[in-house]
């Protein structure tokens, strides 16, 4: 997250790995577990009142009961717009296993800066909180899970007590947004370097909300990450225990930022038995 160029360039490697693993590749059963499902694309979850039209795509497993659901949030440094698909395999296995998944965007920078984002992840909470009835869902078991910007958004949303969400699930997540003090994406989601914008950048910051009755967290991370240096992790496993706060970590051993999202070892897995246990 230093650079715009090399972001691009991951960024396009990233696209079109993910169309050929969705391409060859179903989505797991896990645990011996196959539920059905159904989609829906480009479901608008924002109110008319609502700052800019967002979509979603859904995934509603078939069950009598209602049941746990998850929101699922992209990354992209909170400014790439075409990373919903990057989330597809995810939330297939997440729908397989019997969770309702609302696979999400946000706004995004530069046109928007936060706290815009994390508003429509609230605003998306709410929606499903709204439609539990039609979507199936049991409204006191959700969770926030997400890759990188996405992964950020899931834990401020999930640390978030008035969303009262359960469990978050927070991949190659920046938890303290200071270790960036003059990055370029940072800048365009908070107006600037961290110098006279301090206080901006701690409300950003996930690390700063953990409580001793935050929700259970599961972090999963590459060890070789530069995009996101394992730093950010190790702030908020050690802000959990500090306060704590029941949670597991899953570390993908050898592995760059983006190669932790496209072959993330057991994380995925392991993440889901994690939500199984909590929600």
């Amino acid at each position: 997250m230093k650079s715009a160029m090399p972001h691009r360039i991951l960024s396009s490697l990233l696209v079109i790995s993910t169309a050929f693993l969705n391409g060859c590749m179903s989505a797991p059963t896990i645990g011996g577990i196959s539920t059905d499902f159904t989609s829906r694309k480009d479901v608008v979850f924002t109110s008319e009142k609502w700052p800019a039209p967002l979509a979603a795509d859904t995934y509603k497993p078939s069950s009598q009961k209602p049941t746990p659901a998850v929101l699922l949030i992209h990354g992209g440094g909170w400014n790439d717009k075409e990373r919903r698909s990057d989330m597809a395999r995810i939330a297939k296995a997440l729908a397989k296993r019997g969770y309702f998944v609302m696979n999400t965007t946000y706004r995004l920078t530069p046109d928007w800066k936060f706290p815009a984002q994390a508003e429509d992840m609230e605003e998306a909470l709410r929606y499903m909180r709204r439609n539990s009835t039609e979507l199936n869902i049991a409204p006191e078991r959700i969770a926030t899970f997400g890759y990188s910007a996405g992964g950020h958004l899931a834990a401020l949303a999930g640390l978030n007590p008035k969303n009262k969400v359960k469990t978050i699930v927070a991949g190659g997540a920046p938890s303290d947004l200071s270790f960036w003090p003059n990055g370029k994406l940072t800048g365009l989601l908070l107006g600037g370097p961290l110098d006279g914008k301090e206080k901006i950048y701690r409300e950003a910051s996930p690390v700063t909300y953990v409580k001793k009755d935050s929700p259970p967290i599961f972090i999963y991370h590459g060890t070789k990450d530069t995009l996101v240096p394992v730093e950010h992790p190790k702030a908020f496993i050690s802000a959990l225990e500090e306060h704590g706060v029941d949670h597991e970590v899953y570390w993908i051993e050898g592995r760059s930022h983006i190669l932790s999202h496209l072959f993330s070892a057991n994380a995925i897995p392991e993440a889901i038995d994690f939500l199984d246990k909590n929600l």
